[in-house]
């Protein structure tokens, strides 16, 4: 986080989307995890399809707060076709709309090994 301006690095949590609006619950949840955190940055939702705001609609709500930093989160459990086809497509396109704000693509969530370590946590757990 930027110390002299706390707003100008933001999290874009991107989803693939969904026409049941439930499906965003767990996104939101990790959202919410966030934002809870001290010091957090600002932290918002983008899907790539069904839902809304798309990701060049959150990025460029954000570069007009004045964010110069964002950094977007594929919240995917890997690198399928969407983030190796659609992602880089999207990111060139906002990276020239917004050229003063650096953006940035994180590895997707499910490939972290952090969050394999979680998930394999969970899934021993499931035994009982």
């Amino acid at each position: 986080m930027n110390a002299a301006n706390p707003s100008a690095s933001a999290l874009v949590l991107f989803g693939h989307g969904a026409r049941d609006p439930e499906w965003a619950g767990p996104m939101r949840r990790i959202r919410e995890a966030a934002l809870a955190r001290p010091g957090a940055p600002r932290v918002e939702l983008a899907f790539l399809e069904f839902m809304t705001p798309t990701l060049p609609e959150a990025i460029a709500a954000l570069a007009a707060e004045g964010a110069s930093r964002v950094a977007v989160v594929p919240i995917f459990l890997a690198q399928g076709g969407h983030l190796k086809r659609d992602l880089p497509v999207l990111l060139e396109e906002a990276r020239a709309a917004h050229p003063g704000c650096e953006i940035t693509l994180a590895t997707a969530a499910g490939e972290a090994n952090p969050v394999v370590a979680a998930m394999a946590d969970y899934a021993l757990g499931c035994l009982g």
